[in-house]
């Protein structure tokens, strides 16, 4: 009888292979791997936020208000956040090449299955409970993408190799309004396009996922990556041992107060992210009169400029500020305060000026968004990565993401989009504040 608990377990590792065939093997392997992590993560992001593409539709037809729709999106944020930590534990014990497929497979049922069914389009209650449970699969995502990072990659590279891989939020993010725009030519302008079109992409890519992923180098008779790249400094702290989930809690996550620094920043830096991404559509259109495919391009744009931005900011941090993330990570939030206001400020009638902010601000923010969970896999033994990203995502998702989402909506409806705007600000000069705590502690890569 099937044992889903066997399946999921790490594989045991295996008798070393002979010296002369390390190099070629962890060469090979490597590539396959980050293939395997890159490709699943985006196609997480086919079928994460496809409900932001149908707000103007749910509004324009009088289904919903804007209250209502932050609380179908605030359900993903809510359950994210906390999936993203509960099952980051779990991946800690778990085999990453299933347990990312499983998620990945999961979450595109539940938007294909609410893309071809009519009626649920008709109730509040059936659409918070399908975001909810999405956003929970959506939470496997992330940690197991941390601990194969953690495994295969040495701390001295793991800067510029996350920042390479995080781009996989954007190629995702940008390919969903593109599938939509598609989808839309392909199938009579059915807005509902969003959910399945996505959808079906994503199922084809669980299998391709699950053909590329792999375990621990371990797995395959290779030596712990700290040995093989003679990264010494990676090496400290960098336990083989396998830790229970109370070890793991308990002193090496919750004890660690630039953990919690680092996660309450990640909080107002979600918050901006997700407040302008989230919300673009739906403000672009009843403020700055873009129709459907003018603001869908504009949503694909701010995901597809965060490719640029991230991997300069993740060589920065490696390079400029030796493995210091703090620094870059302040300076490209005081420009994300900056384009916010020219996005804020610029008057209607000037699409291309709103493009060129939009553009400016998705260079921006998923740097930021990168070196918190670089930073976090930092802190701690591999065996605890999972968790401690997945903490830092509950702050990220259910602080920041929540208030995007739940107080958003709500504020544009009771005061309008300006004070949208000025929580926006002041959530940018927050998260500049907190990261200067963070300062006096860096990581040496060498």
């Amino acid at each position: 009888m099937f044992n889903l608990l066997n399946f999921l377990k790490p594989l045991a590792h295996k008798e070393p292979l002979p010296q002369d065939r390390v190099d070629p093997e962890y060469k090979k392997l490597r590539i396959k791997v980050f293939a395997g992590i890159f490709l699943g993560y985006a196609s997480y992001y086919l079928v994460r936020k496809n409900f932001s593409l149908i707000k103007p539709d749910l509004l324009n037809e009088g289904i919903l208000d804007k209250a209502d729709l932050g609380l179908i999106g605030a359900a993903l944020s809510i359950a994210y956040g906390i999936s993203k930590f509960v099952m980051g534990n779990v991946s800690d014990r778990s085999n990453p090449k299933v347990f990312l497929s499983l998620g990945l497979l999961g979450s595109s049922l539940i938007m294909l299955f609410w893309g071809f069914s009519n009626w649920v389009f008709t109730s509040l209650t059936a659409m918070i409970l399908l975001n909810f449970l999405n956003g929970w699969l959506q939470g496997m995502g992330w940690p197991a993408c941390g601990r194969t990072l953690s495994h295969w990659f040495s701390l001295k590279e793991r800067g510029t190799v996350v920042s390479f891989w995080n781009v996989a939020h954007n190629v995702g993010g940008a390919m969903m309004p593109i599938l939509f725009v598609w989808g839309l030519s392909l199938f009579s302008e059915d807005f509902k396009a969003a959910f399945y079109f996505p959808a079906i992409v994503s199922i084809v890519m669980v299998f391709v996922v699950f053909k590329l992923m792999e375990d621990t180098p371990q797995s395959r008779g290779l030596p712990p990556v700290e040995v093989y790249k003679n990264d010494k400094a990676g090496a400290v702290g960098q336990t083989e041992k396998e830790l229970t989930s109370k070890e793991i809690f308990l002193q090496y996550v919750l004890n660690n107060k630039w953990i919690w620094l680092i996660a309450f920043a990640n909080a107002f830096i979600y918050l901006i992210r997700y407040g302008v991404l989230d919300w673009a559509p739906t403000y672009l259109s009843e403020v700055k009169g873009f129709d459907k495919s003018a603001y869908s391009w504009a949503f694909a744009n701010y995901e597809l400029a965060g490719i640029p931005g991230t991997i300069l900011c993740g060589y920065l941090s490696d390079k400029w500020s030796k493995g210091h993330r703090a620094p870059i990570t302040m300076v490209y939030m005081l420009l994300v305060l900056v384009f916010t206001l020219i996005y804020w400020k610029n008057p209607p009638g000037n699409p291309s000026i709103d493009l060129i902010a939009l553009f400016a601000i998705g260079f921006l923010i998923y740097g930021p968004v990168m070196i918190i969970g670089a930073f976090a896999l930092d802190l701690v033994p591999k065996k605890a990565a999972g968790t401690a990203a997945g903490f830092t995502g509950l702050f990220g998702y259910v602080g920041g993401a929540l208030c995007a989402e739940l107080i958003i909506g709500a504020i544009a409806d009771s005061y309008g989009w300006d004070a949208c705007f000025i929580l926006l600000i002041v959530s940018s000069i927050l998260a500049i504040g907190i990261m200067a705590f963070t300062l006096k502690r860096k990581v040496v890569t060498g």
